[in-house]
C-alpha cells in the first residue's frame, strides 16, 4: 500500500502512517475500553514548551551553542545576551524562566545592596568555567602583535589611567625582545552592567585596591569602591564605553581602534580571530586562558559546598588570584545559572520540564566542546553538584546519567584524579617566564606568531620550536597534543548564531528543517550521513540523548554518521551520532511493520467485531426463526 509522506506542517515530530489509519486506530481503542469498562484516562505527559533567559554575555557564546545543539530536541530556548545585572533583575522581577550572572545576589555595588529575589524561590547552578580576558590590536611596523605579555599591576593602572602609553617603562619590561610603539593606549570597557566587569572589578579591588579606590573615588564612586557590575569611566581619561561583550570585541578589532585593549571572555577573541595578552601569575609565567590553564586556576577556588546554604556552589576566587602552580591563569572563574525552584510566575511544570532537558545536556554531553570555544568544562565534583540542583526545578523529569559517560575531558575514568584536565595540563614554556625574552607564539583565536627583533620590521623566525601545547577536547575525545599552531584553526568555533556587535539577544537558531542535526563539536568536520543504520567507523563514542537522559553507544543508537576529518590536518574524526526522535512525541519512522502496527489491527478488529458482530447475529436468528 502507498503511504503519504510526512505533514511538513508538524514541528517537532513526523508522522509515517495515515492520518485516517491513525484516528481508526484511536477510535477503536476508545471503544474497546469503553466496552469492557475500563475505568481510568491516562495522564497527560509532560509537554516540551519555550523557556527564556536573559543575562551574562559573558557566557553567551556557551549558550548560544548548546542552544543550538537541542534545538533539533524540539527544546526551545529563548535567551537575551543582556548582561549579568539585568539577568538578575529580570528573574527578579519575572520576566524571564532563568537568569545567567557570573556573581550572585547579595553584593553591594557603589553603596546599593542588591537583595535576593523576595517572591522567587531559585538556586544557583555553575554552568561553565573560562578567563576574563584582555584583547587588543597593536602592531609594530604594521606587523600585529600577537604575543604581547602583561603583568597584574600593568593591567590595574591600565584600567585606572595610571599607565597610558604602550612604550610605558613597565609594559616595556613584560616583553624584552620587542620595541613598543609611542601610541597612547585606549581602554575600552563595558557601558552596562555586567559579570565581566565585576570579574575585573573584583579581581582589581582584592589585588589592586590602592589603584582602584582611587580612580573609583575620582568617578564619584563611593569608596571602597570593591567589585562592581558598571565600569566607572573618569572623564578625559579616553576610555571608550561598549555595550556588550560583542561590542567590546567588536570595537577592538575595528580597523581605526589601532591601540586598544578591552576585557571580554576568551570565547570572544577566538571568535573575532584577535589575541589576547597573556597575564603575569604568581609563579612568575605568563599565561593565557586555555581550557587547562583556567582549569589548573580554579582548583584553587573556594566553592561553598553546604546545600542548606543561600549561597549554595558560589564561588570565591581569592585562591585563585595567587595560585602558586605555574600553569594557572590568574583571571579565571565560573558563571552561573540563577534556576527556579519554585513554580511562582511565570515558571510552570512544563518550562521546568523543559528547562531541565536543557540542563542535563549543557551539563553532561554539552561541556566536551567548551575548550574549543574559549571556555574551560566544569569539573566533575559541580557537574554532580549540578545535577543534585536540576532536581529542584518544579517539573522536572529526573534523570539518572552516568557521569562518567559525559565525555568531559576534566574527568577521569580511574576516579584517581578530581580533574583530569588540570593533572595533565602542559607546564608553561621556558620563554614564557619572567624576564626572558618572550615566546613568538600566537594567543587566543590569532591565527600568526610575532616575530618582531628589536628594531627590525621582522625577524627570521624561532630558533627552536615551542614546546606543544595540550588544547581542550575536539569533539568527543579526550585532550590531544598538537603542534604548535602557525596557521588560522578554521572551525574552531562552532556556535549556533553568532553574535554581532552591538548586538543585544539570541535565540534558539538552531537547525529546525526536517532531519536536520546539530553542529558538530568544534574541531570536528560535519559527517556526512550515510544509510539508517549503517556505521561509519568501528569506533562509535558514547553520547547522552537529552530527551531520556539515556547513554546511547554504537548499534545502540537510532542513527549514525560517516567517518569525517577533524578541520584541523585531516585527521579522522569519530562518528558522531544523529538523533533523529523527537523529545514530545516519539513516533516509529517508516522502516516496516511493527508491534504497534499489530497492536492497531487488533484493535480495529475486535472494534469491528463488536460494533458489526451483533447486528449480523440478530439478523441470522430472525431468519432462522422465521
Amino acid at each position: 500500500m502507498n503511504r503519504p509522506a510526512a505533514d511538513p506542517k508538524l514541528t517537532g515530530h513526523s508522522v509515517s502512517r495515515p492520518q485516517t489509519w491513525r484516528r481508526l486506530a484511536a477510535v477503536a481503542a476508545f471503544s474497546l475500553a469503553f466496552s469492557i469498562g475500563a475505568p481510568t484516562v491516562p495522564a497527560l505527559a509532560a509537554t516540551l514548551v519555550p523557556v527564556t533567559g536573559a543575562g551574562s554575555t559573558w557566557s553567551s557564546n556557551a549558550m548560544e551553542q548548546w542552544i543550538g545543539d537541542v534545538n533539533q530536541y524540539g527544546i526551545r530556548i529563548d535567551f537575551a545576551a543582556t548582561g549579568s545585572s539585568d539577568g538578575r533583575t529580570q528573574f527578579t522581577n519575572g520576566t524571564v524562566d532563568f537568569g545567567v550572572s557570573e556573581i550572585p545576589y547579595g553584593v553591594t555595588d557603589n553603596g546599593t545592596y542588591e537583595p535576593p529575589p523576595a517572591n522567587r524561590a531559585f538556586a544557583y547552578m555553575p554552568i561553565v568555567a573560562g578567563g576574563t580576558s584582555f584583547m587588543y590590536q597593536l602592531h609594530i611596523n604594521g606587523q600585529q602583535v600577537t604575543n604581547l605579555r602583561l603583568s597584574g599591576l600593568v593591567l590595574a593602572k591600565i584600567f585606572t589611567a595610571g599607565i597610558t602609553k604602550w612604550n610605558d617603562p613597565a609594559i616595556v619590561a613584560d616583553n624584552p625582545g620587542i620595541v613598543l610603539p609611542a601610541e597612547p593606549i585606549v581602554p575600552v570597557v563595558r557601558a552596562d552592567g555586567s559579570g565581566t566587569t565585576a570579574q575585573l572589578t573584583t579581581w582589581m579591588s582584592k589585588k589592586y585596591p590602592d589603584l582602584w579606590n582611587p580612580y573609583c573615588g575620582k568617578a564619584g564612586r563611593v569608596t571602597p569602591c570593591g567589585v562592581t557590575s558598571t565600569y566607572p569611566v573618569v572623564p578625559g581619561t579616553g576610555f571608550i564605553s561598549q555595550q556588550l561583550s560583542s561590542g567590546v570585541a567588536g570595537y577592538v578589532k575595528q580597523a581605526q581602534s589601532e591601540g586598544t585593549i578591552g576585557y571580554v571572555e576568551t570565547s570572544y577573541a577566538i571568535e573575532q580571530s584577535y589575541p589576547v595578552a597573556k597575564v603575569l601569575n604568581a609563579a612568575g609565567f605568563y599565561t593565557e586562558p586555555t581550557a587547562a590553564n583556567v582549569a589548573v586556576a580554579l582548583t584553587a577556588a573556594q566553592i561553598n559546598s553546604d546545600p542548606s546554604s543561600p549561597k549554595y556552589l558560589t564561588q570565591v576566587l581569592d585562591g585563585v588570584y595567587d595560585n602558586p602552580d605555574p600553569r594557572t591563569y590568574p583571571l579565571s572563574s565560573y558563571s552561573y545559572m540563577i534556576i527556579p525552584t519554585g513554580l511562582q510566575s511565570p515558571m510552570t511544570t512544563d518550562k521546568g520540564y523543559t528547562l531541565g532537558k536543557f540542563a542535563y545536556y549543557f551539563l553532561c554531553e554539552g561541556q566536551q566542546s567548551m575548550g574549543d570555544l574559549g571556555y574551560s568544562p566544569l569539573p566533575i565534583n559541580l557537574v554532580q553538584a549540578g545535577f543534585d540542583q536540576v532536581k529542584k526545578i518544579p517539573g522536572v523529569d529526573v534523570q539518572s546519567i552516568d557521569i562518567t559517560k559525559c565525555n568531559n575531558p576534566t574527568f577521569d575514568p580511574s576516579g584517581k584524579n578530581p580533574n583530569l584536565l588540570a593533572e595533565t595540563a602542559p607546564q608553561p614554556q621556558p620563554c614564557d617566564k619572567l624576564n626572558v625574552v618572550m615566546c613568538p607564539t600566537h594567543t587566543g583565536g590569532a591565527g600568526a606568531d610575532t616575530y618582531v627583533a628589536a628594531g627590525a620590521t621582522a625577524g627570521p623566525g624561532p630558533t627552536t620550536t615551542p614546546t606543544a601545547k595540550t588544547t581542550a577536547t575536539k569533539g568527543p575525545h579526550a585532550p590531544v597534543t598538537v603542534s604548535p599552531r602557525s596557521t588560522p584553526q578554521p572551525g574552531k568555533t562552532t556556535k549556533a548564531g553568532a553574535s554581532t556587535p552591538g548586538s543585544t539577544s539570541t535565540s534558539a537558531a538552531g537547525p529546525t528543517a526536517a532531519g536536520a542535526t546539530t553542529s558538530p563539536p568544534a574541531g570536528v568536520k560535519k559527517p556526512q550521513v550515510g544509510k539508517p543504520g549503517v556505521v561509519g567507523s568501528s569506533v562509535v563514542p558514547t553520547r547522552t540523548d537529552p530527551a531520556t537522559g539515556e547513554i546511547v553507544q554504537g548499534a545502540a543508537a537510532s542513527a549514525v554518521a560517516a567517518v569525517g576529518t577533524d578541520g584541523q590536518g585531516g585527521g579522522t574524526a569519530q562518528a558522531q551520532l544523529l538523533p533523529v526522535r523527537a523529545v514530545a512525541v516519539s513516533v516509529a519512522t517508516d522502516t516496516g511493520w511493527t508491534v504497534q502496527d499489530s497492536l492497531m489491527v487488533v484493535a480495529i478488529l475486535l472494534f469491528a467485531l463488536l460494533t458489526v458482530a451483533p447486528p449480523l447475529l440478530s439478523r441470522r436468528l430472525r431468519r432462522k426463526s422465521s
